[in-house]
């Protein structure tokens, strides 16, 4: 139901797909940089997907902050 979604959201609807599509992008380099960790022939490539790892887990955050500060923009 349109009324009731955040001000922010039907002023800017373009906004829900965009970070949906960037969820699902990072989603797809946290699988494959999980693969590379759990197969890594070494400490040192181990140790480089596992930093890829940290990196796309803060940016999920980070969109996620964004994203919650968008819906309530505002408000």
């Amino acid at each position: 139901m349109q009324d009731s979604q955040q001000p922010a959201a039907r002023e800017r609807p373009e906004l829900p797909p965009l970070f949906h599509r960037l969820n699902n992008q990072l989603g797809i380099i946290l699988a494959h940089a999980e693969l590379l960790e759990a197969k890594a022939a070494d400490e040192a490539t181990r140790a480089r997907a596992a930093q890829v790892i940290a990196s796309v887990l803060e940016a999920m955050g980070t969109a996620r902050e964004i994203r919650r500060r968008s819906e309530t923009v505002g408000v």
